[in-house]
């Protein structure tokens, strides 16, 4: 009896597990496509940006000015909205464009947009951002040993192409000065919007 209730659970397990990366990946796409879209119609609708990021302090090295920068900048500095020092927190990244050559960027998620960017997936960490040297990129990451968020990372990779994405494992910096990083003992999907660096 006890053999035929494992032999009965085991597919019940694994249909539950595929159910969970299904799920994960459903909704890790749907804030990648979000992202995406909220950030072309920034750069499409403010083409200019802000021609003051690096002028004349470098806040922003290798930045590309129509993108949001970090939000933590310190080009920020003296803004009405000031920066949350250190964060690189996706949904609060801003349009440099609006208004242009200002540091007043305006926010590209919250009220005034009616774009509102939900938390990441349980079992994984906010996406952020990255704007610099490297090019523009985002990413997720996550700390669990689960087995299904490798299987979530692999299936999200399988509908990007292999320069638009890269699945980085612990204790790695994500770009060449080290100012990001994917930490130990942590699983990081990224997300390439501009790539300035070789793709392997």
């Amino acid at each position: 009896l006890a053999a035929l209730t494992v032999s009965f659970m085991q597919p019940s397990g694994n249909q539950t597990q595929t159910q969970n990366s299904f799920k994960a990946v459903s909704e890790l796409q749907s804030q990648i496509d979000f992202i995406r879209s909220a950030v072309h119609e920034c750069v499409l609708s403010y083409p200019g940006g802000d021609i003051t990021i690096n002028n004349p302090a470098v806040t922003d090295a290798g930045a590309d000015r129509r993108y949001p920068i970090n939000p933590g900048s310190g080009h920020f500095t003296g803004a009405t909205q000031g920066p949350t020092t250190g964060s690189r927190l996706a949904r609060d990244i801003r349009c440099p464009g609006n208004p242009g050559d200002d540091q007043n960027h305006a926010s590209i998620f919250g009220g005034a947009t009616g774009k509102f960017l939900p938390p990441a997936p349980s079992l994984f960490n906010d996406w952020q951002w990255y704007n610099g040297t490297d090019g523009v990129f985002f990413w997720v990451s996550s700390s669990r040993s689960d087995a299904f968020i490798d299987s979530a990372f692999d299936k999200l990779g399988e509908g990007l192409a292999p320069c638009e994405h890269n699945i980085v494992t612990g204790a790695a910096n994500l770009d060449a000065a080290g100012t990001t990083t994917c930490a130990a003992g942590q699983k990081c999907f990224r997300v390439w919007m501009i790539r300035k660096t070789a793709c392997p």
